[in-house]
């Protein structure tokens, strides 16, 4: 057989002898990329429209196989990592700065950016074990660390890391389906359809009006179709209120239809609401259907000594889901999805002979196959078990504590600002607030959002509640100070000064 004698247009495996010698010389150059483009950037995004912004990642990439021979003392790969590095950065909006705080969006702790090299460098896939030996071992623990954390058994509770809320939602409400589409013997709905195995009731999920879109997202890809999902009304703070909740299961029940799960929110994405957990565990357990608890983003709560009692009532849902990559301090992705109990998990068992037959199970090979929706799935597990033994659950809860304050202060900073108006107190991080324009304010509030990302001055939330624009600060960086707040307000204010002049000679 003949061979070949060309030499691999890389600079090795990571994982080969020498590699992560490599890694560690490519990750430099890359970090002195990243803190020059950075210097040059000068702003928490670049000052440029979307179209500078394509047209200058596109001059950067060049053309696919046009690479430039390397620069004397570099490797092709160490030039082509530099050059696109500079160009990421230079077009990033940067979490870490106190002026970008649009979303849920963190600035990721050093350790846990570390970690995560680690994991890339060992590119472990959790679908089998004789993929991922340590790291099956170590997300098991992990997770059971965590439920005993929400409140359950964690040696009985079930759990995967997961990509974020969203997967770990549809998730869960593929669980909360299957579990109320089984009263038929010998039916259920994965394996012979929904409508068969619903028997002619029509399935349905209950979630407040201001839940998170991937619960409609996911009754659609469930089978369920977007309008099995019933909006439930709330309070001023977004809060589902618990009569309406009893009403609508009352008023499915009398249509003959079949809740298949309720889903309550720790933490809503504008204003933070915490649905009142307790007496929505009540009503769900009163009517036999499965409560679901989307904690994405209040889950980090549970860090804090002073905060978790916010999320009283976490323990009694079957299942929660939480994002360490929002109040965790991680990089993405670091979902998190538990249950109470693990057998909750039993839709998504599978046994497949190429990786994990039964008998390699029986002999004591474990396999976490069959509690995610991947099957390819990195050990981001890592991170997470490093930042929880570097930092400790009350390192983390310090972090919290702080960006709960941070918001508090910032409120009040709205409060003082004639020009300012604030939607309602922050439950969590947020603090939602608007310029006021009079009849011109929904108009004025677009504008000088585009103005403060045009001018790269600032990233700024935008949402709408009750049919107006209303801005958002989402302050999830603890080293972000007041006084950074209050400069983020007067860049607020003075380019609203701007935006409802402009309006003004316009008309």
């Amino acid at each position: 057989m003949p061979t070949s004698t060309a030499t691999p247009p890389t600079d090795g495996l990571a994982g080969a002898p020498g590699g992560p010698a490599t890694v560690a010389a490519l990750v430099e150059a890359a970090t002195r990329a990243l803190a020059g483009a950075c210097a040059e950037r000068k702003g928490p995004l670049p000052a440029r429209t979307p179209r500078q912004v394509a047209d200058a990642v596109r001059e950067a990439l060049g053309p696919l196989d046009g690479a430039a021979p390397a620069g004397p003392g570099h490797t092709i790969a160490a030039d082509v990592l530099t050059r696109l590095t500079r160009a990421l950065a230079a077009g990033a909006a940067d979490p870490a700065h106190p002026r970008c705080a649009a979303h849920l969006h963190c600035p990721p702790l050093a350790v846990a950016v570390a970690a995560d090299t680690v994991a890339s460098v060992l590119n472990q896939s959790l679908d089998s074990w004789d993929q991922a030996p340590a790291a099956t071992a170590m997300e098991t623990q992990v997770v059971a660390e965590l439920a005993d954390l929400v409140g359950y058994r964690g040696e009985h509770a079930g759990g995967v890391v997961t990509s974020g809320g969203t997967e770990s939602n549809l998730t869960a409400l593929l669980l909360a389906r299957d579990h109320a589409l089984t009263a038929s013997p010998g039916l259920d709905a994965s394996r012979h359809g929904v409508a068969r195995a619903a028997g002619g009731a029509r399935p349905r999920i209950l979630c407040g009006k201001v839940a998170h879109f991937s619960v409609q997202r996911s009754a659609a890809l469930l089978g369920l179709g977007e309008d099995a999902v019933v909006t439930v009304d709330v309070d001023s703070q977004h809060r589902m209120r618990p009569a309406a909740l009893r009403e609508a299961l009352l008023r499915l029940r009398a249509d003959g239809d079949l809740p298949v799960a309720v889903v309550a929110t720790a933490g809503t994405t504008d204003l933070g609401g915490i649905d009142p957990l307790g007496a929505i565990a009540h009503i769900a357990r009163e009517f036999g259907v499965w409560l679901h608890v989307d904690a994405a983003y209040g889950g980090g709560l549970l860090f804090s000594r002073r905060l978790r009692g916010l999320l009283a009532g976490l323990e009694r849902a079957d299942s929660v889901s939480m994002d360490l990559h929002k109040l965790g301090w991680q990089p993405v992705a670091a979902g998190i999805l538990l249950t109470r109990e693990r057998a909750l998990f039993a839709p998504l068992s599978r046994s497949v002979d190429y990786l994990n037959p039964t008998d390699d199970e029986e002999a004591g090979y474990p396999s976490l196959l069959g509690y995610s929706l991947r099957t390819t799935r990195r050990a981001d597990v890592f991170k997470i078990a490093v930042t929880l033994r570097a930092l400790g659950t009350d390192g983390l809860g310090r972090l919290v504590d702080l960006c709960r304050d941070l918001a508090l202060r910032t409120a009040a900073h709205v409060v003082g600002e004639p020009r300012l108006v604030l939607a309602a107190s922050p439950s969590l991080t947020t603090v939602v607030f608007r310029y006021d324009a009079g009849e011109h304010s929904d108009t004025v509030n677009a504008r000088l959002r585009r103005r403060l990302l045009r001018e790269g001055r600032a990233v700024v939330g935008r949402t709408q509640i009750e049919d107006r624009v209303w801005l958002k600060l989402t302050l999830l960086n603890p080293d972000t100070t007041p006084d950074d707040t209050a400069s983020l307000l007067a860049e607020i204010v003075a380019a609203g000064d701007a935006e409802a002049a402009a309006l003004k000679e316009t008309r």
